[in-house]
């Protein structure tokens, strides 16, 4: 299984009146890291797009284990642990510069096709978004 990494510094637009990070961002930290891990495999969600295959996000679920605060650097660790031609599954852990786990989470995403309905991605779209997995 691959497991990418990306970073992003804490703004101060995320935080709440007590100076901790609100829990929605996780959500859209998660969606950053998984961006980041596609384009990793060299695809991004415009090529998805561009084939006429929407990815959705089907369910979402979040464990918060610690907060974080402004500027802190925050590394999203995200892998595809499920990849059956028409679900994926995403699991993340968000960790701050110590190393401190903060937040872990997965999403499961149905793929659409341009009629918006459940369609198979491509086995060479699966095979690039999960190396080493055949």
């Amino acid at each position: 299984m691959t497991t990418t990494t990306c970073r992003l510094t804490v703004r101060y637009a995320e935080t709440d009146a007590q100076g901790i990070v609100h829990h929605s961002n996780y959500l859209v930290w998660f969606e950053e890291g998984r961006s980041d891990y596609l384009r990793q495999q060299g695809l991004n969600y415009t090529d998805f797009e561009k084939s006429g295959y929407y990815i959705v996000v089907a369910e979402a679920q979040v464990k918060y284990k610690a907060p974080a605060y402004y500027e802190d650097v925050i590394s999203i660790e995200t892998s595809l642990d499920r990849f059956k031609g028409k679900v994926l599954e995403f699991s993340y852990c968000a960790l701050n510069q110590e190393g401190r786990l903060l937040a872990e989470g997965r999403t499961v995403h149905v793929v659409l096709g341009q009629d918006r309905r459940p369609v198979a991605l491509p086995p060479e779209m699966l095979a690039k978004a999960a190396p080493g997995e055949s």
